[in-house]
């Protein structure tokens, strides 16, 4: 293997061997909100006209889960590598900066999306949303693990312990994904707080999921996916000067 393939590879098994901890529990979690969520409202809400709403909430859970999870994966390999003293080992190698990118990133998207693959499939003994448009769902899929995983890699670049994280990911991540449209369609919103919603890009890659599950959306997927690709080139065009510079890990 390359270089880039074998940090890649190194990152895969990371987690993977955790498997529990970092692919069971998130799923486990996106159960009980659809049990508690689906139970109380199924009967009190519909959605996009006769849509139920356990079915509504089913892809919001998927691409929750997947962006968390993209975010925690390079930000804790990051972080850990810092605090434990081994991320030397990895500046030691001839690795370049997109070499990096490619690895950590890499890695976090494909632990993004196993693990929601992983929700989706537990969620059909539930509700089966159908697919209307799956390339449009593969692309957000991508797109907003991409860009949390590449969110993720900035922030363990710039923490120095798990408290900063823990700030990192309490205060930004978890908030915008919890606004973000998962649980209730914007249009269910006063108007003040529907424009307030479209400020936050985590919206506009549910909305943009959503879509290709069931054709319909609260704004049209093709401008959700203008902001979503813009915000993950921009945010990757970030991550890469940070990577090439070696801030914070060229001391």
């Amino acid at each position: 293997m390359t270089g880039w393939q074998t940090l890649f590879y190194k990152e895969l098994l990371r987690f993977w061997k955790v498997a529990f901890q970092t692919v069971v529990a998130p799923i486990v979690t996106s159960m009980l909100y659809l049990l508690i969520f689906g139970h109380v409202l199924e009967d009190r809400l519909q959605v996009y006209g006769q849509l139920s709403y356990t079915a509504f909430l089913v892809p919001g859970l998927v691409m929750m889960s997947m962006l968390q999870n993209a975010f925690a994966n390079s930000s804790s390999s990051l972080v850990q590598s810092k605090i434990m003293g081994n991320l030397v080992f990895i500046q030691l190698t001839p690795l370049s900066h997109w070499a990096w990118f490619t690895a950590y990133v890499g890695s976090s998207v494909v632990r993004g999306l196993v693990v929601g693959l992983g929700v989706f499939t537990v969620t059909l003994l539930y509700a089966r949303p159908g697919f209307v448009s799956p390339a449009w769902s593969l692309a957000f899929a991508l797109l907003g693990a991409g860009l949390l995983a590449s969110l993720g890699v900035i922030a363990g670049l710039w923490a120095d312990k798990f408290d900063h994280m823990a700030t990192f990911q309490n205060f930004i991540i978890v908030p915008m994904t919890f606004l973000s449209g998962v649980f209730y369609s914007i249009n269910s919103l006063p108007p003040f707080w529907q424009g307030v919603s479209q400020l936050n890009p985590f919206f506009y890659m549910v909305d943009g999921f959503r879509y290709g599950f069931f054709g319909v959306s609260d704004v049209s997927p093709w401008v959700s996916l203008g902001v979503v690709g813009l915000a993950w080139a921009l945010v990757s065009g970030l991550t890469l000067h940070l990577l090439r510079i070696g801030y914070k890990i060229r001391n």
